[in-house]
């Protein structure tokens, strides 16, 4: 009896140091860096934005601490299985082929895709006329993104895509005139219509129909999903969420 008790003292202190252990942690969450509003790094270099303040959120109230590692777009699901992170928070659209490679949370905000173009330039109310207005010309968006990837599915036969590898670069590449439009999230080009740069330009027909939801990504089968999920619900109920909504966008895209 002394036996199995000494052992089941030494099991206890074992669980208590694994559990105190977790609540030190440092956790790292994998960023793109280059997508304002969402994220982007200042002058400083620091990575910044409305990503990393909910990942920041995230992590307090899982009483953890935060590191951002950043990553390319292309690899950023690959780093993330390849263990450069524990979870990815980098506006990605939770889609049944990404659920192939990981493990999604539950959404963190709605996104709607839009096209913009030169304000100067007239291609009609609706996004039938604007595909005729288009017609032979080209249209930009990031690749790997669900922005792309309907421009090729839908438009394809019709106009000349050009995917680039971060949304930054399709925004200047369509203010210098090497593309006559581009399709993105709407958010992300309503932060950049703002910007010098984009004064010149403006949605152009309707969001584009369709359930886009923005997802934080774990490994497969990773229990790190519910404590997001839980801790993603304290931050709705208690006002957190919205106080940093509210700092990025005029309205709710929750």
């Amino acid at each position: 009896m002394q036996t199995l008790k000494t052992f089941l003292l030494a099991a206890a202190a074992t669980l208590a140091v694994v559990t105190s252990a977790f609540a030190a942690d440092t956790l790292k969450m994998g960023i793109e860096g280059a997508y304002p509003p969402f994220n982007n790094k200042d002058a400083s270099g620091q990575v910044v934005g409305f990503d990393v303040e909910i990942g920041n959120a995230l992590c307090a109230k899982m009483k953890v601490t935060c590191e951002v590692v950043t990553s390319d777009w292309d690899g950023i699901i690959p780093a993330l299985n390849a263990q450069k992170f524990d979870f990815l928070i980098s506006s990605m659209s939770i889609t049944e082929e990404r659920k192939q490679a990981v493990d999604f949370t539950n959404p963190y905000y709605s996104n709607k895709l839009q096209f913009i173009a030169p304000k100067a330039t007239n291609l009609g109310a609706d996004n039938e006329s604007i595909k005729q207005a288009l017609n032979g010309k080209t249209i930009g968006a990031q690749r790997a993104t669900l922005s792309g990837t309907w421009l090729e599915d839908n438009w394809g036969d019709a106009v000349t895509v050009k995917l680039y590898d971060s949304q930054e670069n399709a925004f200047l590449d369509l203010a210098s005139g090497r593309v006559d439009a581009l399709l993105g999230d709407k958010y992300a080009s309503y932060e950049w219509l703002k910007s010098k740069e984009g004064q010149s330009f403006e949605f152009k027909g309707e969001p584009l129909p369709g359930d886009d939801k923005i997802g934080i990504a774990v490994r497969k089968d990773d229990p790190l999903r519910e404590k997001l999920n839980e801790a993603l619900k304290e931050i709705i109920a208690d006002g957190t969420y919205k106080k940093i909504n509210d700092k990025y966008f005029p309205f709710s895209i929750l």
